[in-house]
Order: C-alpha cells, then structure tokens, then sequence
C-alpha cells in the first residue's frame, strides 16, 4: 500500500499578511504599555508635588491670607498653654496655636484627642482655613518633650470622617 501524501502550498501574499498583523500587534501593545507607564509616572510625580508641601508658620498663613480660604494647608506651631477645649460628647477639640511672631491662630480638630495632648509642646497641622479665622484641621501632628531625650517625640492622628 502506497499512501499519499498531499502538500499544501502557502502563497508568499498570505503569510506577508499574516506576519504584518503579528507584528503590527506586538506595536500597538508596545505603544499601550509605554502609555501606560508614562500615565504611572505623571500620577506618582503628580502626588508627591501636591502632597509634599511643606509647613507654614502661623504669621505666614495670616500674610496669605486671601489665597489660602478653600485651600489645604499645613500649619506649624506652639500650642497656646490652657487654650484646650474638649467636647467628648461631640468629639471636638479646640486649641490655638501661635508662632515667633505671636500670631495666634484658632484650631478646631473633629476627632479623638490625643493621650499626650496636654503635653504637646508644638503642632503642626493640616486642613484648611475658614473665612471666619478659624482653622480646621483633619490631621494633627503633634511634638511633645520626651522625659529622657531631649528630641521631641511625634505622635500623628487624623480625623474620622
């Protein structure tokens, strides 16, 4: 017994065709990929220029003034000594904060307060400024003596929305 064997012949034309649509594949993937990337890499350089602003004191808050209502700001400096007010009951705490140049600036924080609050020596905090002067904060950062070191420990909370 003889067995036949047929050969299929592939025209040149068709496997241009089909090489061109591979390759054309491997591009357009290659070009989604590098948007993609480059999408990560203006989000990432997008975050930590919004988001890594550095403090101000309080004096320098008070001379932008018109510029920073709406805005979020980070604001640094001494708590005010016997200017704390808590309201368990609607989790509040206000306090002032002040700087070398004896501005004062009220503060307003919704959430709980802090153990070491009443050792606090400084603050910085982060919110924004109210129309009506007052500063309400949604993270608190604050700076207390520590008992063996003379470098301040730092303790951070945010507010629960």
């Amino acid at each position: 017994m003889t067995q036949k064997t047929e050969s299929v012949v592939i025209p040149v034309e068709l496997g241009e065709r089909t090489y061109q649509k591979f390759r054309s594949k491997y591009i357009v993937g290659g070009l989604l990929l590098l948007a993609f990337v480059g999408f990560l890499i203006f989000q990432v350089y997008h975050a930590t220029t919004t988001t890594g602003a550095y403090y101000l004191t309080v004096g320098e808050l008070y001379e932008r003034v018109p510029q920073v209502y709406g805005e979020r700001v980070r604001v640094s400096g001494n708590v005010v000594e016997g200017s704390e007010d808590w309201n368990p009951q609607e989790v509040t705490l206000r306090f002032q904060i002040m700087d070398e140049s004896q501005h004062v600036l009220p503060v307003v924080f919704y959430g709980p307060r802090p153990d070491n609050f009443t050792r606090a020596a400084s603050a910085i905090i982060e919110g924004e400024l109210l129309p009506d002067g007052t500063f309400q904060a949604q993270t608190l950062l604050l700076k207390c003596p520590s008992r063996y070191e003379e470098e301040p420990e730092e303790v951070f909370v945010e507010a629960v929305r």
